[in-house]
């Protein structure tokens, strides 16, 4: 019976060092390590994940699924609910390691219906949801801290690795001959920061002309369906993306409606690629109006590339 393991993380500047640290903890036999690409996001169906599916096809009746703590593998209710199934009909057990579910057996089922247990279904539903509403208070608290910061004149994002007033002395240095580790020691900064700096006089820095730059892409309104809206608006998305979404207009057509939104080809290709969980596949349930709607969305979105 083989132990396998599942790690992942929400953003690429997040590490699995306490994840790591959990699972060396638990003491686990000869793991086989199933890892997802830095900033694989959580609201990304787990089904529908490239290192999730690799491990449910490499995984035989009798192993055992190990995470650090629940919300490593899964979102929301749904997202629970359906894994829970796909391992049960794998006949794979689930072993969590950290937080409030790691006391429970979740594979725990009704003997003779074989249905999960009312109670596991009970705890599961109302524990994913507290964990719901502190992540989404979490963001409100940040989302307020930042309006607050940007009211008192800061500004939120990174700050440049190299200060303004010092660009011009690392540039004038490194003409000088110095190296580029010398002055990200002297200025407390990394490599890569300095090479920003002075990006344009290194050897291999080739310029760019006026007429390589392209043509900027000019916005084009698309009707989006209501119901690719609706999920699109739970899904993680780019800064634009969600810009986008947000200064969408709705149309109200009948008992329903359509949001008309304005973008370059780029993000409207961008959205059309965050709604394909709605076409269902790898164990994940298929809502055919919603197939339907993703599909007539993607008619539109496709048809940008014959009219250009």
């Amino acid at each position: 019976m083989a132990n396998l393991i599942y790690k992942r993380v929400s953003t690429d500047q997040q590490s699995t060092a306490r994840q790591n640290l959990v699972l060396h903890e638990a003491g686990i036999e000869d793991p086989v390590v199933f890892e997802e690409d830095p900033g694989t996001s959580s609201r990304l169906h787990p089904l529908q994940r490239p290192k999730f599916r690799a491990l449910l096809d490499y995984a035989r009746p009798g192993d055992t699924v190990h995470i650090s703590e629940m919300f490593r593998l899964v979102r929301g209710t749904g997202h629970i609910l359906d894994v829970l199934d796909v391992l049960h009909q794998g006949r794979l057990a689930l072993r969590i390691h950290d937080g409030a579910f790691s006391a429970m057996d979740l594979t725990a089922r009704h003997p003779r219906t074989g249905e999960l247990l009312s109670t596991v279904k009970f705890m599961v539903q109302t524990l994913a949801a507290a964990g719901e509403l502190q992540r989404d208070l979490q963001r409100e608290l940040t989302y307020d801290g930042l309006r607050a910061a940007e009211a008192k004149g800061s500004k939120g994002g990174r700050r440049p690795a190299v200060p303004a007033d010092k660009t011009t002395d690392v540039r004038t240095a490194y003409l000088k001959g110095r190296s580029i580790a010398a002055l990200a020691r002297e200025h407390g900064v990394s490599r890569g920061a300095i090479r920003t700096a002075i990006a344009d006089l290194m050897p291999d820095h080739t310029a760019i002309t006026q007429e390589d730059v392209p043509a900027p892409e000019l916005p084009i309104t698309l009707d989006m369906p209501g119901k690719v809206a609706d999920f699109l608006r739970t899904a993680e998305l780019e800064r634009a993306e969600r810009a986008a979404l947000d200064q969408g207009v709705t149309v109200r057509r009948g008992q329903g409606y359509t949001l008309r939104v304005t973008a370059v080809p780029a993000v409207h290709l961008g959205l059309l690629a965050r709604c394909q969980p709605l076409d269902g596949g790898h164990g994940v349930p298929v809502v055919p109006a919603q197939r339907k709607a993703r599909r007539e969305y993607e008619n539109r979105v496709t048809g940008l590339g014959a009219s250009a």
